[in-house]
């Protein structure tokens, strides 16, 4: 009986004791659950973060391809719409210089000022006077498009006189009307500022308004100077009014645009608004539609205040686009070109929408895996863990199918490496690369798959992008038998997963097709430039080799001055083309041996704007023609343009040096050639006038110190002549 109560005492103790232990026991277990569970949602977290951060950065990319597209085509509309305002100051340029218009102008001043009781045969030849004007001036209106439209077919005529709209006047040095053509519009308030300025001896420009007609119109205004006496003071000034149309709104069309939303059209700022100058996409005419400055995000607005800028705005229709502008070279106007958001991103947003869902999808997917098997073998026996498991692992390999399946599907080689290039994933795009199958590649080294060089040169980025964290890319040039292979590559940081060591995610382009279409292009080109060249040459033999000297000079100071292969790429180009327009040159005055005239010598040296004409049409990776056509420009501002300063381009800057060396160590038909030391004598004395002192002193440096004495001695040398080019 003892026995049993001891038994029945001891029985509770027993009990109280296992449900403490098995207490104890629980409380780790749920520590132990809670740290695996904070670990597992620091682990998806930062999965998912990498993802976004992943999506995000190929987003931005995205976006930097389209800045540039729009670029391009913003500044070719700009080049068209300048050229076209030139035209039109060229056009009333070329009466204020007509010797005729001054002459009679001042008669007609004179005979105004003679007042009652002048000579009768002077009154006689005003009015001869004034008919010649008017003739010169409706000449050149119907020329040049500054003549009034027509009246309507059908309308009756009546002793009605129609409201003037557009046309040509002269205006005498008191503002007072001389000549004017039909339809041309009265004075006004705008009209007399604009001559006021004139006759100032600045050109003035009307801005854009609605005229009489309704119809959008703009004005040009120039002084007309004496022809004896101070030619600084203004004898009058010419006047022209025109309507704008299609020759200026066709400017605005980009040749080839496929895209359905994408536009461009002109703004200015009108006080407190934007005022569309040109006719919307949406039917709107030019001039009638307007918005206020500070409306919310607005494209035209961001346009203004921020020429040259990109951003992701809201059209006049409240559409989300892509925009960019530019200003204009002589009009107060902004250039706008925008492609709405969903045209321009729908496509890669899709294609980032999905690469982001599957990413979440396998993280989750992996993590929630990984939780179901330690769950699942945490509290059962042995046999039943391996069979959860061997379930969980089956998840995994389906998720891990289905990533394959995924990136398979993308024309790049995708791959995962960790520090020690050991691979950790590939996709069948990489494996084919490397001739094994994706499975085959995990834990093998690159090395060992793609080759030392390719391994290497990788490793050094996956070194670096482990080092600092952020994404780096690169393009690789490999020897793949008797070519190159080209490749860009792509490496994203991955962060350490649990055992799992930090690693790289590599997204390997095989780009070598487009970059051997590039060179081939631009074999082309060159093949097409060393023709044309040749053309020139055998036309002027005292001149042969002479552009490809230049060009060579002109590469050699870039080269000099640091400059990027694509500027140095533009002064080659351009130095090669420059003397085109020497085509048009007769033969007899190229090799003429005695003194040249002055009228000669200026066809000569301004043979390169023949160039820039017939290149004007033709589409060059860097500023070519504009580089040619600045390239008469002088540091000081004095040159045809009146550019001066950094406001020429630098490659034209390169370009006048290194035409003005070449052409003076060069023999001509009129003179012998000078001496090295001679030209840069030269050059040195006009630099900061005419020169620009950078591209003379890199000019110099490459004579003394680089061998150009030496490799350029042969430029001093007489060219010899065939019996054809031989001077009579």
């Amino acid at each position: 009986m003892a026995d049993a109560g001891n038994k029945s005492r001891n029985g509770p103790e027993f009990t109280e004791s296992s449900r403490q232990k098995e207490g104890e026991s629980s409380g780790k277990i749920s520590k132990k659950v809670l740290l695996v569970a904070m670990g597992m949602t620091a682990v998806l977290v930062a999965g998912v973060f990498f993802a976004f951060q992943f999506v995000e950065d190929e987003r931005k990319r995205e976006l930097n391809q389209w800045q540039i597209r729009l670029g391009i085509v913003a500044d070719t509309r700009v080049a068209a719409i300048n050229e076209w305002s030139e035209r039109q100051f060229d056009a009333i340029r070329a009466l204020t210089e007509n010797a005729s218009l001054q002459l009679y102008m001042t008669e007609l001043a004179f005979a105004e000022a003679s007042g009652p009781g002048k000579d009768p045969g002077l009154s006689e030849d005003a009015a001869a006077q004034e008919q010649y004007l008017r003739n010169l001036l409706v000449a050149t209106a119907e020329r040049s498009g500054f003549a009034a439209p027509s009246p309507p077919a059908g309308e009756v005529a009546a002793n009605v006189e129609r409201v003037g709209v557009a046309g040509l006047g002269l205006i005498d040095a008191g503002g007072v009307p001389l000549v004017n053509t039909p339809g041309m519009p009265p004075m006004n308030a705008t009209i007399t500022a604009a001559v006021e300025k004139a006759l100032e001896g600045k050109p003035a420009l009307i801005d854009v308004f609605q005229g009489a007609s309704g119809e959008p119109t703009i004005g040009f205004a120039l002084p007309v100077f004496s022809l004896q006496g101070d030619e600084t003071a203004g004898i009058g000034a010419v006047v022209g009014l025109k309507l704008l149309g299609d020759d200026l709104w066709k400017r605005l069309a980009q040749p080839g645009d496929i895209e359905k939303t994408a536009e461009t059209y002109l703004v200015r700022k009108k006080e407190g608004t934007i005022e569309y100058i040109s006719a919307l996409a949406d039917g709107t005419p030019p001039l009638n539609r307007s918005m206020a400055v500070d409306t919310p995000e607005l494209a035209a607005s961001f346009a203004v205040a921020s020429p040259g800028g990109f951003g992701l705005k809201r059209d006049y229709a409240g559409y989300e686009v892509l925009t960019t502008s530019r200003n204009l070279a002589r009009l107060p106007w902004t250039l706008v070109r925008k492609i709405t958001r969903r045209e321009a991103l729908s496509t890669s947003e899709t294609r980032l929408r999905t690469i982001l869902v599957v990413l979440i999808l396998v993280i989750v997917g992996v993590a929630v895996a990984i939780v179901a098997v330690w769950r699942h073998g945490s509290g059962l026996r042995a046999a039943e863990a391996a069979q959860k498991f061997k379930t969980a692992a089956e998840r995994f390999e389906n998720l891990s199918r289905f990533m394959k399946l995924v990136t398979n599907s993308q024309p790049h080689g995708i791959v995962a490496v960790d520090g020690d290039t050991h691979y950790t994933f590939a996709n069948e795009p990489a494996a084919r690369e490397g001739g094994i199958e994706p499975e085959d590649m995990i834990g093998k080294t690159m090395a060992s798959v793609i080759g030392p060089v390719k391994a290497t040169a990788y490793a050094g980025i996956n070194k670096e992008v482990l080092d600092t964290g952020e994404r780096r890319s690169k393009v690789h040039a490999f020897e793949k038998g008797e070519s190159l292979a080209v490749v860009r590559s792509d490496h994203i940081p991955l962060s350490a997963d649990g055992d799992r060591p930090p690693g790289v995610l590599m997204i390997l382009d095989d780009i070598t097709e487009l970059t051997n279409e590039r060179k081939r292009s631009e074999r082309m080109l060159r093949e097409l430039i060393d023709t044309l060249v040749g053309v020139v040459d055998r036309r002027d033999p005292w001149s042969a080799n002479h552009s490809n000297r230049v060009a060579n000079v002109a590469t050699s100071i870039a080269g000099e001055m640091g400059l990027e292969e694509p500027e140095r790429k533009t002064v080659d180009i351009a130095g090669s083309l420059m003397n085109l327009g020497k085509i048009f040159i007769p033969h007899e005055l190229l090799v003429k041996v005695g003194n040249l005239t002055s009228e000669e010598r200026h066809l000569i040296s301004n043979a390169y704007l023949v160039s820039v004409d017939l290149l004007e049409g033709v589409t060059f990776d860097g500023p070519v023609v504009e580089t040619i056509r600045q390239m008469g420009e002088t540091w000081d501002g004095n040159g045809p343009l009146g550019l001066e300063g950094e406001g020429i381009l630098r490659s034209s800057r390169i370009l006048n040096v290194a035409n003005a060396f070449v052409g003076m160590v060069s023999a001509r038909a009129y003179r012998g050639a000078l001496t090295f030391e001679k030209a840069t004598d030269i050059l040195l004395g006009d630099s900061g006038s005419r020169f620009d002192r950078k591209p003379v002193s890199a000019l110099i440096n490459y004579l003394e110190n680089r061998g150009g004495a030496e490799k350029w001695a042969c430029f001093r040398e007489k060219p010899e002549f065939d019996d054809e080019s031989k001077p009579t």
